[in-house]
């Protein structure tokens, strides 16, 4: 068996706060030193940019109107300058990169994973499908079409944002597509040590499930962010601990020490070898399966507010009409070379 041994890099981040340029600037500049690590993927934690909705845990929704207002500002679009940044520095590094963003879409915010391929290409632009306890004020609901894996120079790569990863099927969607690489986003400094934990035994079982590699990355909130963010609240304590950037192999191994607190990054070789050894004893969706039995039922189409039909009425040979309709409108392909079709 030809062996390949891909680098990845998951990146603990504190965002720069109510800034999605400064956000965006600094997480280039962590593209570039995973890069001279070697690095040819590298993931970034769940809305990192601007800045994950910390407010929205801490203060009731009646008191949060300027922070939300505020992070609708800030919040990326797609296509924009966050996407065009991103893109550049993944094509000048050749590094696959995992992003996690507030996507604003006219008067909705959602919380968005944005996939580049190391030329650069947006290969997927998906959206978490269900919004957890507070997110639910600030986010809406995303669709079936981003679960789905993708393939880009390292591999084959699926994505899931936080606690998507108690969905059962949501992850058996990504395993049953044939995910190599499994990129997990979660929002760091929240809710104690306990979160930290509970991430742990997730994301390695996720791994020894799946038979994949999983690279996941955490927030991280400095003691200054914490009290601008908490303000009067007396909520701070909630926004501690909670970090747990690692890298899992398919065997469920931590590949090095995990980041549980502060700034930083952890680096890991994938031997990609390992998932066959893995998959030989246990595959999921394979030879362990019994589809015959157990099975899941997937909507992968994307949901609009508005679908156009047109009903065309064409001649056809016994002189019958014919009545065609057209497909569901879909997004228009983005004017920037650089972002490609996000449908997949």
């Amino acid at each position: 068996m030809e062996q390949r041994t891909i680098r990845a890099a998951a990146i603990q981040l504190s965002p720069v706060l109510y800034s999605r340029e400064g956000t965006t600037e600094k997480v280039c500049d962590a593209v570039r030193r995973a890069a001279k690590e070697g690095a040819e993927i590298v993931v970034f934690p769940e809305t990192v940019v601007p800045y994950y909705p910390y407010f929205s845990f801490v203060r009731s929704p009646v008191t949060m109107g300027a922070d939300h207002m505020r992070l609708y500002e800030e919040s990326v679009t797609v296509p924009g300058p966050t996407t065009r940044a991103v893109s550049d520095v993944a094509r000048e590094t050749s590094v696959v990169v995992a992003l996690g963003v507030n996507e604003r879409d006219n008067g909705s915010l959602y919380n968005a994973q944005l996939l580049f391929d190391a030329d650069g290409t947006l290969v997927q632009r998906r959206r978490k499908i269900t919004p957890t306890f507070h997110e639910r004020m600030i986010w809406g609901q995303g669709d079936g079409s981003g679960l789905r894996a993708v393939n880009t120079r390292v591999g084959r790569i699926g994505a899931l944002a936080c606690w998507e990863h108690y969905n059962p099927l949501a992850r058996y969607a990504l395993m049953a597509d044939g995910e190599e690489i499994h990129v997990g986003m979660f929002p760091g400094s929240m809710v104690g040590d306990i979160f930290s934990q509970q991430q742990e035994v997730t994301l390695r079982h996720h791994a020894l499930e799946s038979g994949c590699f999983v690279v996941s990355a955490t927030g991280f909130l400095s003691e200054d962010q914490v009290g601008v963010i908490a303000g009067d609240s007396g909520l701070d304590k909630a926004l501690r601990g909670g970090c747990f950037t690692a890298i899992i192999s398919p065997e469920g191994v931590l590949l090095g020490d995990p980041l549980t607190d502060g700034e930083g990054m952890v680096v890991a070789d994938l031997d990609m070898t390992l998932i066959v050894k893995r998959k030989r004893m246990m595959d999921s969706v394979g030879h362990y399966a019994r589809p015959e039995l157990l099975s899941l039922l997937i909507d992968r189409s994307d949901t609009a507010p508005l679908v156009e039909r047109n009903t065309n009425q064409l001649e056809v040979p016994n002189g019958k009409h014919d009545h065609t309709k057209s497909a569901p409108a879909h997004l228009e392909e983005s004017p920037d070379p650089r972002v490609g079709d996000t449908r997949n």
